[in-house]
């Protein structure tokens, strides 16, 4: 199954990989041998073993990913390891069983833990954040039950859930956006809703100060605010500029963004470059608006750690920001289709996957780096 980002997942085996330049490129054609190629040579002989895999009630961590072919996603910790999540689903039918897993990769690129499970196809995959010190998992369902920390080396911890809100601190992650909104806390582990939060936010982000962002959206016909807080404080709030209605929100490195919705597309953004001192309203930079054909909830919106913005659609074109000022964006130049491209810190990680349900691998699947703006990409070579 192939997860879509942050809008919801679609039946397939889940897949993504990560590798070098021309190098692991060739290392890789035996997993990656062309549009609908088979890892094995003989298509009849992955279904086999694919379908055992999900059938499986105890499945191996490695013939999940065998299994999937390439990652679901991708979650990064403060020191440097990888949290690699796979989903293999019934490829036939929207039901069915199913085997998730996940591997942590090491700072030298070297498997230090690894684990998987018998699933249904029905359920989404699991989904983990990076942290200070590992990795939190993002509760499956309402609520905060499931969340959970593991370390650099794999080792569970368990986190401790309270319903009494918290004013945020930085290091602290948005963990889930709404019903409920909850923050994680590295240092103790802890989920918490945060302090003073607007009865009517629709969109959060948290940036590093953790400073928290939010979108409100009041009942009456007053226009959409922007309101950033911190400690539970009020710091100030923006209404988002009539005629449009506010989308996702992106914060970080001073930066601070709500796209900006007119009917059922995306036009543009409204954003600071200065903890929310002066706004402007971007209607263009190099981003043609009018190209996005998918819709709001399929943007991709997202700072990096210096306050550049990413803006693009989840399997289509992607723009990245000049600079800090977010004037002046350009398209990226990927080494595939992506199905999804996310950030963290400077990186940029993007996942190739096939789009519709299939037992083989296409052509360039995986999870491929950058760690210079997009300028040169690399896949994550797997060192055993």
């Amino acid at each position: 199954m192939a997860w879509l980002g942050k809008s919801g997942w679609r039946g397939k085996s889940g897949k993504r990989t990560v590798g070098l330049t021309a190098a692991a490129s060739a290392a890789l054609a035996l997993t990656s041998c062309g549009p609908g190629g088979s890892g094995d040579g003989d298509s009849g002989d992955r279904e086999a073993k694919y379908r055992r895999v999900i059938e499986d009630p105890h499945p191996r961590p490695a013939d999940v990913i065998e299994a999937a072919g390439a990652p679901t996603d991708v979650a990064r910790a403060n020191e440097g390891s990888l949290l690699l999540t796979y989903l293999a689903s019934n490829v036939e039918d929207d039901e069915g069983p199913a085997a998730t897993a996940w591997r942590i990769v090491g700072p030298d690129g070297h498997t230090v833990a690894e684990h998987a499970e018998h699933a249904d196809t029905e359920d989404a995959p699991p989904a983990f954040k990076g942290v200070r010190g590992g990795f939190v998992r993002v509760p499956p369902g309402e609520g905060a039950e499931g969340a959970y920390a593991l370390d650099v080396r794999g080792k569970r911890h368990k986190a401790v859930i309270t319903g009494t809100p918290s004013p945020t601190r930085p290091g602290d992650v948005l963990l889930a956006e709404l019903e409920p909104t909850l923050i994680y806390r590295p240092a103790t582990r802890t989920v918490a809703p945060p302090a003073g939060a607007p009865d009517y936010a629709i969109r959060f982000a948290v940036d590093e100060r953790g400073t928290v962002w939010s979108l409100d959206q009041p009942l009456t016909e007053a226009p959409n605010r922007v309101v950033w807080q911190r400690d539970g404080h009020t710091l100030g709030s923006r209404a988002v500029p009539k005629p449009y209605a506010g989308g996702i929100l992106a914060a970080r490195g001073g930066t601070a963004a709500p796209s900006l919705i007119r009917g059922e597309r995306v036009r543009g953004l409204l954003l600071t470059t200065d903890g929310g001192e002066h706004w402007r309203t971007v209607l263009a930079g190099g981003i043609p608006w009018r190209e996005l054909k998918r819709g709001p909830e399929s943007l991709v919106l997202e700072s990096l750690a210096d306050g550049r913005l990413l803006v693009g659609e989840e399997g289509g074109r992607y723009w990245l920001a000049d600079d800090r000022a977010n004037s002046a964006f350009h398209e990226l130049k990927t080494p595939a289709a992506f199905t999804s491209l996310t950030v963290d810190g400077t990186t940029l990680y993007g996942i190739a996957d096939a789009r519709t349900a299939t037992y083989d691998l296409v052509k360039d699947e995986g999870l491929w780096i950058s760690r210079d703006g997009g300028r040169e990409w690399h896949r994550h070579e797997q060192r055993g």
